[in-house]
């Protein structure tokens, strides 16, 4: 189902709990959320639709990857400045990113992954898990 993106500083500032099976729900509705904005948006956390769990779906080339808890193991490369905007604020501000990130998720079947990201794909990674945290761009 299409949620409402949430503008609530207050909501988007708590930091997520740990996502379990019995919130698979969110999933769908992060999907069918992030399909209807595909314009402007490339990344969608949980608590952007009003569920504070760990939940991430990034549009990954060609398709939507889900992240359930995902967790940075380490970053490499450069760190740079770039400006980023997002559904829950207007504007852009400017944030550093790392170049290069190595996340733990788990899949939709909560199969537990490790995977190495670089460039764009990496920004919105760490976009998406500064929501999970708490953190407001």
């Amino acid at each position: 189902m299409i949620k409402d993106i949430v503008k609530d500083t207050f909501i988007l500032s708590q930091p997520c709990s740990e996502a379990t099976e019995k919130d698979s729900y969110v999933i769908e509705d992060l999907l069918d959320t992030i399909k209807a904005h595909a314009q402007t948006c490339v990344g969608m956390a949980a608590n952007m639709i009003g569920v504070t769990k760990r939940i991430i779906v990034i549009f990954d080339e060609r398709e939507y990857l889900i992240m359930v808890n995902p967790v940075i193991l380490k970053t490499s490369g450069k760190v740079y400045k770039t400006m980023e905007g997002c559904l829950c604020h207007t504007g852009e501000k400017e944030v550093k990113r790392h170049e290069k990130i190595k996340v733990q998720y788990c899949d939709k079947n909560f199969k537990i992954k490790i995977k190495t990201f670089t460039g764009f794909q990496a920004q919105i990674i760490q976009h998406e898990i500064d929501h999970c945290n708490g953190i407001l761009i």
